[in-house]
């Protein structure tokens, strides 16, 4: 006999009686829930096909459709950008307050110097709008908009350094191998237009060349999630995706009929294995023969109207720009893409700061402002959340040596800016207060787990019991503990 047929014949007392309990409690279980939920979980553990499971959701009438998030990786000063502290000119080049500091970690490019000496912004704040929000001079376009978005100045995190502190606000997890922000919309909510990603990514060429943070995949990975739903990194330059396009020789019909006979066999295959991933690869492959006719009129921005193409400033013309992505962010938006994510690298400013952010608000202000005025026009503004933000912020004092018009800043945790427009969010208010030399939160913290649940909020997604079973854990993007979503900025 089969060794495995014997095994199975094996069962003493106790193993009859745990198995048959299980099966008559499996038949309660029927009794109670139905046994169409049950055949549902059966199908989706079976496929990896999970949309009759989400099918709930949203939880609650969503304000936003979409969303575009625009990353400033490396972490934007907030002391020179936002959070204006004028009394600070007085203090120049005095040490810090150890009482200010309080034994909170430094990093290790800082923790050694002798000195912690304050260094005032050399840049000139002024108020905007309705609202009178202060803004620094570096903003010129930006604050024209003040009163369209929200300013929350009171952002802080755990992570002191850059890797771990991006993967942490994008997955909600500094540890590598969690699905992503825009990876749990696609699963919770599906796709607008069968023809494009749900969830798409675009890195912004930048100027400001010193302390690049790498970029990668896993920032916008779908994790534990069928992989069907990580984010389709589109190219700024050539091709938009690599291999899209036929190769010579081969017409739309041919690589039509090669594709059926690709999915035949995986479809064999996924009957004997049934890995959720062959589904995957079936429906990534049809994916892409759509793209084939979506993504090429996606990407010519020369069809936009002149006018419109002027909101986002003159770099608009040249293909990865900050400004070329985020029109062709609101192109995708427009045609049903769920989720665009948007990097700008280059905002590690540990000397030379002023330099660096004049280059790099330089790249990023006017589209900015053409991208929120865009949405406005077209009223998408309404149904569609726009964040802009980095990973923690900068130091009040000054990294490396410091002049009346020169300093570096090292990272800063522990308090940091962010800006949100649309889909119900307050326009024209800020929220929270720092200390007097923006290093602690006086009044409002707001974790990133907090902002991540006020995001999904949005969605009408309850951020505490939006889950995906794996490894024994129901895991969430604001992880296990309770995330608090910021009512006091929404409408």
């Amino acid at each position: 006999m089969d060794p495995l047929e014997i095994l199975k014949q094996r069962m003493n007392r106790r193993q009859f009686l745990a198995r048959n309990a299980n099966g008559l409690g499996k038949l309660a279980l029927t009794s109670l829930i139905g046994e169409s939920f049950l055949s549902q979980v059966a199908r989706a553990m079976s496929t990896g096909d999970t949309s009759s499971l989400t099918a709930s959701l949203p939880n609650f009438a969503p304000k936003a459709k979409r969303a575009i998030f625009l990353f400033m990786a490396g972490a934007p000063s907030q002391l020179d950008l936002w959070d204006y502290k004028p009394n600070l000119k007085a203090m120049f080049d005095k040490d810090l307050p150890a009482s200010v500091i309080n034994g909170q970690r430094l990093t290790g490019m800082t923790s050694g110097q002798a000195r912690f000496p304050i260094a005032p912004t050399v840049f000139n704040f002024s108020q905007h709008g309705k609202s009178g929000t202060w803004v620094s001079e570096l903003l010129p376009w930006t604050s024209k908009i003040v009163d369209d978005i929200c300013l929350i100045k009171t952002i802080y995190t755990e992570q002191i350094n850059h890797e771990p502190a991006i993967t942490f606000i994008q997955t909600g997890n500094q540890n590598a191998g969690k699905a992503s922000l825009g990876s749990w919309l696609s699963y919770g909510l599906g796709s607008l237009n069968e023809n494009l990603p749900t969830f798409v990514v675009l890195t912004s060429k930048f100027s400001h060349k010193t302390n690049v943070q790498a970029l990668s995949a896993r920032l916008w990975s779908s994790g534990f999630l069928p992989s069907k739903h990580a984010g389709v990194a589109l190219r700024g330059e050539g091709d938009p995706v690599l291999y899209l396009s036929n190769p010579c020789g081969i017409d739309c019909d041919t690589r039509r009929d090669m594709l059926d006979g690709v999915d035949a066999l995986d479809g064999i295959e996924h009957d004997i294995i049934h890995d959720p991933e062959t589904e995957a690869r079936i429906s990534q492959y049809e994916m892409a023969f759509r793209m084939q006719s979506s993504v090429p009129e996606l990407t010519d921005i020369s069809k936009e109207p002149a006018i419109t193409r002027e909101l986002y400033g003159p770099q608009v013309k040249e293909p990865g720009t900050f400004a070329a992505n985020c029109l062709l962010g609101r192109r995708l938006l427009e045609r049903g893409t769920r989720f665009v994510q948007i990097f700008h690298r280059g905002w590690d400013v540990h000397n030379n700061a002023p330099a660096g952010l004049r280059l790099q608000c330089g790249d990023i202000d006017q589209a900015c402002y053409g991208l929120v005025t865009d949405l406005k026009q077209r009223g998408m503004l309404e149904d569609t959340l726009v964040i802009w933000g980095g990973e923690f912020g900068r130091t009040v004092y000054s990294q490396g040596t410091l002049t009346q018009t020169n300093y570096g800043r090292d990272h800063h945790p522990r308090c940091f800016t962010i800006w949100m427009a649309g889909a119900g969010v307050k326009p024209g208010i800020s929220y929270g207060t720092t200390d007097d030399f923006c290093y602690n939160i006086v009044e409002n913290p707001v974790h990133i787990r907090d902002m991540n649940a006020t995001i999904l909020n949005r969605f009408g997604i309850d951020a505490n019991t939006f889950n995906y079973k794996f490894q024994g854990l129901d895991q969430r993007l604001v992880g296990v503990e309770h995330a608090n979503v910021v009512d006091d900025i929404l409408t």
